[in-house]
């Protein structure tokens, strides 16, 4: 019994490993790596390596590939932009949901969240800064229901390589991502749902929009854009101003 437990710990421990790899980008997009390998750099045997192996692929975070080699998924702009559709929607309704529970320490938490991404943003440390960032955006949410966190989380984990992606390529990242993080704040310290759901949009659409941008100009997020103007149609005429499209910098509707 003992022995099974230990290989059951042992199958997280490796998928959660590797995991981590993936989508911090230390295991690049679209390279193949053979099972033994990657046993040898876990420090496995192959057994609960190929349950972690399935496990990720039922995540969609790698494919199998011929003679028990398995090829991390290629970094993809539909990918993205399915990610951030969903998480768009889900976020800015659990924020809404969420404000009004909000008390002065929930708050006072998200300042201290902003104090400690400008800190790491200064000193160009993606590893750390992601900490308070992802803590930021889980607080924000944190009183909309465990579904809608667990939910976000699970987005939040697989667009993580598209983020790093994104800091690393714009030398503005913290300070533009700063500004956007202080306006949700202020949203939500003013007890404002539907103005904290309006800053929050904007913050998610210039990241999947700025990758695009970064990767294929000519690439067109349908989806997205659908969802977005959808999503800013049901605010009011105030805080629908606010909602602009990062790309080119005009109103999106």
């Amino acid at each position: 019994m003992t022995s099974d437990r230990r290989e059951g710990d042992n199958v997280e421990v490796v998928h959660q490993r590797l995991r981590r790899l993936i989508l911090c980008g230390e295991l690049r997009a679209g390279e193949t790596f053979s099972q033994v390998e990657l046993a040898a750099r876990c420090g496995v045997s192959r057994t609960p390596l190929r349950e972690a192996l399935r496990m990720l692929q039922t995540e969609g975070l790698i494919t199998g590939e011929p003679n028990r080699k398995v090829r991390v998924a290629p970094f993809s702009l539909p990918d993205l932009e399915q990610i951030y559709s969903m998480r768009i929607v889900l976020e800015a309704a659990a924020v809404r949901t969420s404000v009004p529970a909000m008390t002065p320490e929930d708050i006072a938490d998200l300042q201290g969240d902003l104090a400690r991404m400008d800190h790491f943003a200064a000193e160009a440390d993606f590893g750390r800064w992601e900490v308070p960032h992802r803590a930021f955006h889980q607080r924000l949410v944190r009183h909309a229901g465990d579904r809608f966190c667990a939910t976000l989380a699970e987005l939040s984990d697989h667009g993580e390589r598209y983020r790093r992606y994104y800091t690393v390529n714009e030398p503005k990242f913290g300070a533009r991502g700063a500004k956007e993080h202080r306006a949700i704040v202020e949203a939500v310290r003013q007890r404002d749902p539907d103005a904290s759901a309006a800053t929050l949009v904007t913050h998610l659409s210039h990241t999947v929009l700025a990758v695009i941008a970064m990767v294929d100009p000519s690439y067109e997020p349908v989806l997205f854009n659908g969802i977005l103007t959808d999503l800013v149609s049901r605010l009011d005429d105030h805080d629908a101003a606010a909602v602009t499209l990062p790309s080119t910098g005009k109103q999106s509707r």
